[in-house]
């Protein structure tokens, strides 16, 4: 039974970035849904699928599975064979730390350089609150990639959950043109490489819609 995936705008929802991504470079079948953010219908709409009434949600027959990163975790447990985890232990659990430490931190970063793949803002939103979750989500980055360096060019090797989680962190950091050190950097335009985002900001910047809560530098 193939998966559906409810999803926000492409050009805005970070959130629903991240299990589209998971999904599409693992080559799990899935059908897509885009609702527009903010739209009228918006929370009638997804509240047929989530009791929290927003995106992404992962329907799988009689499951729904609400949170991106729940929606991650349940993808990995019923597809191990595709490694979307660490398989070593220590390194599952670091993997774990960086994807919570995204989950549940950085505000400054979120609040100053919301996503937007449609436009280039360079040095908006640059307050020193936002250079400091820059930095540590630099020092991330670089550690893992020391660590891994020699398995591949993800942070852990191969592509796991964990970039999928930093890949909409690449995009901030593409559209607001961050300067960053020549490791993080070479991973951003990994990221970036990807077929899968590469889909992603097409339709991304096809879209017609706009809206301002979005938009705080336009």
């Amino acid at each position: 039974m193939a998966y559906q995936l409810i999803i926000g705008n492409k050009n805005y929802s970070s959130w629903s970035l991240r299990p589209w991504l998971l999904l599409k470079h693992s080559g799990l079948l899935f059908e897509e849904r885009r609702l527009v953010l903010r739209a009228p219908d918006f929370k009638p709409t997804v509240l047929k699928y989530s009791p929290a009434g927003r995106v992404p949600v992962l329907v799988h027959g009689d499951v729904r599975v609400w949170d991106s990163l729940s929606i991650c975790e349940y993808l990995a447990e019923r597809h191990p064979k595709l490694h979307l985890w660490p398989e070593e232990p220590a390194e599952r659990a670091l993997a774990r730390s960086i994807c919570a430490e995204m989950h549940s931190g950085f505000m400054e970063l979120r609040t100053h350089m919301p996503m937007n793949c449609r436009k280039n803002f360079p040095g908006k939103g640059r307050t020193p609150e936002v250079e400091r979750d820059i930095a540590r989500i630099t020092a991330i980055w670089e550690d893992c990639r020391e660590r891994r360096a020699h398995a591949g060019p993800f942070l852990f090797g191969h592509f796991t959950i964990a970039d999928a989680f930093y890949a909409p962190v690449a995009l901030r950091f593409r559209t607001y043109e961050v300067e960053l050190p020549d490791m993080a950097q070479a991973y951003v335009d990994t990221i970036f490489a990807l077929p899968a985002m590469q889909l992603w900001l097409t339709a991304a910047r096809s879209e017609a819609e706009t809206i301002p809560q979005f938009e705080p530098y336009s």
